[in-house]
């Protein structure tokens, strides 16, 4: 068994860090996959208090630790985001897990601030600073800064030490930072993979981005090797984890890795293009990608949502970038559409509206089955036609006419969820013909890695890689819920950061359009599509499909003893037509809005302000699928409700 290593993990853009129970992962690493780690290893780890974890905890998460900027002379270990009081104090937002070192005892700081457009780097003094636990920051005294306003010149800048200055660490220990530039290497055949260039946190674990090595060829798991053409950076993940990298070598500054399959090719594609022509393509995805910032804070202006820029003015290039991602991807003509909902309310559409308006129109499509008949297929009590449909269905499925969406939020097990969604399947088709289904998971950002490489390392459960798609769920800013403020302003997590939560599962059908997965999958033949949430029992797919199918309608709907309950947790199958119709029709969503209480960031008289609000001051805007139901004539809706 190769020693353990322990590192301090990296996160570029992280808050304040979170402590965590070795104990607790272990048993989470082996609830959710099945394995079990060695009895040695979970005595060997020492729970510290610096936040210094074994890559196998880093699994799920992990924390900053102090960043290395300016060519490795300097160390990032936090930035001043406000003033304190008015004798010239300043606090601190930390980006280290050495807090009290770095801002408890005095001594020598550098300050990197922007002045007239150009960097630069200033030595200070620091007297005294104290936690500042309410606003999870630090507040400081620097040497000559004595009023408010020379404080409030310091605003924006970054704390930076020096390198050497960092505190050393037990053998066998290591700062994530200095992994970069490492050579990644196989450690099977001793094949050069390639060169560590980043090390980022995901929402699972920390990852090393690899440029891989253009002069050999790369295993892809199956002891067959892919050329890697070209001589431009290509880019892999790989999972910062003990059973995929073993062996860390910092004096030969070398990593050994035992991938599982598929991992090295994952989201990789051929490129035949010449360097000169890999440079335009990326020159005009630039140019490309500041017309859509253009764009998109043009919209954000015409709704007064102006404040959302103020973070350009401030922080790092990366902090910057940072924004204007997430400003490009803010969907602004639902947001447009969920704060009309808002202030012009109407009543929330439900199923159990839709079923109770329309009984009578539904008579004819709504076919009432036992649970006991759904698990005996023809036995004699079977009436013919239903059994008709459920052959029917399984028909179309096996054909390729089927595709099933897997919508999952935060709190779902991954292991579980994709546990749930093979028994609804494989209850009626054979693990076989899986690669007929085609296959997308709905997630939360954070998921989307973890899931690609639980399908990888499963050779993707029999379903076909090239019908599987992995789509991250459809997001709207948090608003205020001000009466005075009647624009609902969004609100900033960070001067970079908008702060955003899943609009639910009315967002499905603009995830699979902004995509361009509604029109790969009608290109294949794709006739329905099967939505259902990770928690489902979607014990009668088959047979409402058929149903659907003989009634030529546009959505079924699965529910059980009658029942609705008033929300979306019920699994819908929608005809591939009906639902790119939809697609464009986002006028027929209805936006509820829960109020709620978000601490929040505003920039006030050039300071940057944090808001801990003790009341509700916020909306969270979201959507259930079913109010698409208002869309749809009654008698192109099937019902199958299922009796116990």
């Amino acid at each position: 068994m190769h020693p353990s290593s322990i590192i301090c993990s990296l996160n570029l853009l992280s808050s304040s860090p979170i402590h965590h129970n070795y104990h607790q992962l272990t048993a989470t690493f082996r609830n959710r996959f099945g394995l079990r780690l060695p009895t040695s290893l979970c005595t060997q780890l020492p729970l510290s208090t610096l936040q210094i974890y074994r890559r196998i905890t880093a699994t799920f998460d992990s924390t900053a630790t102090e960043i290395s900027k300016s060519g490795l002379e300097f160390v990032e270990v936090g930035y001043i985001c406000n003033v304190h009081g008015l004798q010239g104090e300043i606090r601190v937002k930390p980006s280290t897990d050495f807090p009290e070192l770095r801002f408890s005892e005095p001594g020598r700081r550098w300050l990197r601030q922007q002045v007239s457009g150009r960097e630069t780097v200033q030595e200070v003094e620091l007297i005294e600073g104290r936690h500042h636990p309410g606003q999870k920051s630090w507040i400081l005294r620097l040497n000559g800064i004595e009023s408010v306003d020379q404080a409030k010149q310091l605003v924006g800048s970054t704390l930076l030490v020096r390198e050497e200055d960092r505190p050393e660490l037990e053998e066998g220990e290591f700062y994530t930072p200095d992994l970069v530039g490492m050579r990644v290497i196989l450690e099977e055949s001793g094949e050069l993979v390639g060169t560590v260039v980043n090390v980022f946190k995901s929402g699972a674990s920390d990852l090393l981005q690899v440029m891989l090595d253009s002069s050999g060829n790369l295993a892809n798991g199956n002891g067959r090797t892919e050329s890697v053409v070209g001589d431009s950076a290509r880019l892999v993940w790989v999972p910062f984890v003990e059973a995929i990298v073993p062996i860390v070598n910092m004096i030969k500054r070398e990593m050994y890795i035992t991938p599982p399959k598929g991992l090295l090719q994952l989201n990789l594609r051929a490129d035949e293009r010449s360097k000169k022509e890999r440079r335009q393509l990326e020159w005009k995805e630039r140019k490309k990608f500041q017309k859509r910032l253009i764009a998109a804070k043009k919209k954000l202006c015409e709704m007064e949502q102006q404040h959302v820029f103020h973070g350009f003015r401030y922080g790092e290039k990366a902090q910057r970038s940072l924004l204007a991602n997430q400003i490009v991807g803010i969907n602004s003509k639902l947001l447009q559409h969920a704060l009309q909902n808002i202030q012009t309310p109407s009543k929330r559409w439900s199923l159990t509206n839709f079923v109770g308006a329309n009984t009578i129109n539904m008579t004819n499509n709504t076919l009432k089955i036992s649970k006991e008949c759904l698990t005996s297929w023809g036995s004699a009590n079977m009436p013919v036609a239903n059994f008709e449909f459920h052959r029917k269905g399984v028909d179309l499925t096996l054909k390729g006419k089927v595709a099933t969406v897997l919508v999952m939020n935060d709190m779902c097990c991954i292991g579980s969820s994709i546990q749930q969604l093979l028994h609804n399947i494989q209850r009626f088709i054979k693990v076989e013909d899986l690669a007929a289904v085609p296959l997308v998971t709905i997630s939360s950002a954070s998921q989307i890695l973890s899931l690609k490489n639980v399908f990888s390392e499963a050779d993707y459960f029999a379903f076909d890689p090239q019908k599987v798609w992995f789509v991250e769920e459809e997001k709207l800013p948090v608003v205020s819920n001000s009466l005075a403020d009647k624009s609902h302003k969004i609100l900033m997590k960070s001067p970079w950061e908008i702060l955003q939560s899943p609009v639910g599962t009315g967002g499905v059908i603009g995830s699979l359009s902004s995509n361009n997965i509604l029109e790969t999958l009608g290109k294949e033949g794709v006739e329905y599509i099967e939505v259902f949430c990770a928690e489902h029992k979607f014990i009668g797919g088959p047979l409402l499909l058929g149903f659907m199918n003989s009634r030529n309608a546009d959505v079924g709907i699965q529910i059980f003893n009658h029942r609705t309950n008033g929300t979306e947790n019920f699994p819908m199958i929608f005809s591939i037509d009906f639902m790119k119709k939809l697609a464009d029709q986002i006028n027929r969503l209805q936006f509820h809005a829960v109020s709620k209480a978000n601490a929040h960031v505003e920039l006030v008289d050039k300071e940057w302000v944090d808001v801990n609000p003790s009341s509700p001051n916020s909306y969270v805007l979201s959507c259930s699928i079913c109010s698409y139901l208002n869309a749809c004539s009654p008698d192109k809706v099937c019902l199958v409700d299922i009796l116990e």
